[in-house]
């Protein structure tokens, strides 16, 4: 069940590689300080919300999610109700989940799997839509004269579908151009021709930062991990490098590697474990033979949603194999993602909020949390 060895890893995943290869290791050069009050302030995240997350480009789901054409599912993540669909032609769509006739939801945010939708038809007075957006059918047409329903279409947003994402922006002026240079780095990994094995929205009682700031240092895997995964994991050095406004690293140790054919990409995968925090609020994992695919969305100041998704090579037709795919999956996102990391950022937020903590510490080897902070600082 290992990555398909046709695929290349690209010149900066290669570069990461040969860094821990060389001993080399991002560090800090000092203690960093935050405010406790940047999880606590509620006009802090009022800020964020208005400038960052209207602005910035922000993945919805894995390309896996609609694998088939004319099929769509609803999103409420964000705040906005929103349609991501897959139209007749295979191109991705991300609508407003509004009729234009009265407003009414179209698809229920209850319906959170993909239905088949080559025609979205409201359920109040059945207008209906294609998976494009255009409308397609007004009952009793005669009784809007002069209506041309040509010229009335789902609300769109801006989006891109690349590397294997579905993306979109609340700003129809985003930029997208970080998005798509990551396109290179997930092709290599073939997000797009993997199989999506599960979903699952968490509840995480913490401000959005902290389930972050959990993915962005190394140095509680072997203790926070210490009873379910941390023994796949090298208590080693950790690389990294940014793509845009996202973060790439690379965490392993250089003995594992010296032994490691660098160019068979199975073998190096296996050697290291790549994950990505495409900004402000993805983190993905990839393991030798999967991925994970985190969406953190900020309900307020207290609260978050993360969807995990869980993508693998291929559909799983045997027994064996789901079996296989099923303890991957219980290891990872109940064990370890629920059990340990979102419960760490609970107690976190918990602690912060007694007023008791003062500022955050970060050591030298948690300076990719000091990055992400600075990075988001810029925009407020």
């Amino acid at each position: 069940m290992d990555a398909p060895l046709a695929r290349r890893p690209t010149a900066g995943q290669m570069a990461l590689a040969e860094a821990i290869a060389r001993g080399e290791q991002s560090l800090g050069s000092k203690i960093e300080t935050i405010p406790a009050d940047v999880y606590l302030d509620p006009g802090r995240f009022d800020d964020e919300m208005a400038r960052m997350f209207v602005a910035v480009p922000l993945v919805l789901a894995p390309s896996a999610l609609l694998d088939r054409a004319g099929t769509a599912v609803a999103h409420d993540g964000y705040g906005s109700p929103l349609i991501v669909s897959r139209d007749r032609d295979g191109v991705a769509h991300v609508l407003a989940n509004v009729c234009r006739h009265r407003g009414t939801r179209l698809i229920s945010p209850e319906d959170d799997e993909p239905i088949a939708a080559r025609r979205i038809v409201c359920p109040y007075h059945a207008w209906t839509y294609r998976s494009d957006g255009s409308l397609v059918g007004i009952p009793r047409a005669e009784c809007f004269p002069g209506l041309n329903p040509s010229g009335i279409a789902l609300a769109p947003f801006a989006s891109r579908e690349c590397g294997g994402l579905i993306w979109f922006a609340k700003s129809p002026d985003a930029d997208f151009t970080d998005s798509e240079a990551l396109a290179a780095d997930f092709d290599a990994f073939d997000f797009a021709g993997h199989h999506l094995y599960k979903r699952k929205v968490h509840a995480v009682a913490a401000n959005w930062k902290q389930v972050i700031d959990a993915f962005l240092e190394a140095y509680h895997v072997q203790r926070l991990h210490a009873s379910t995964i941390a023994s796949f994991f090298a208590d080693g050095i950790t690389a990294a490098d940014r793509i845009g406004q996202h973060q790439r690293a690379v965490v392993g140790r250089a003995d594992y590697l010296a032994s490691v054919d660098r160019d068979d990409w199975a073998a190096l995968r296996r050697a290291v474990t790549f994950t990505y925090h495409l900004f402000p609020n993805t983190i993905v994992v990839v393991s030798p033979d999967y991925i994970n695919i985190l969406v953190v969305m900020p309900q307020s100041v207290g609260q978050c949603l993360v969807e995990d998704f869980m993508l693998i090579p291929e559909k799983p037709e045997t027994n064996e194999a789901e079996a296989h795919w099923r303890r991957s999956w219980d290891l990872l996102d109940g064990a370890a993602f629920a059990g340990e990391d979102f419960k760490a950022a609970e107690l976190c937020q918990r602690g912060m909020e007694s007023g008791l903590a003062g500022d955050i510490l970060l050591g030298t080897l948690e300076t990719g949390i000091a990055d992400f902070h600075a990075r988001v600082d810029a925009f407020l």
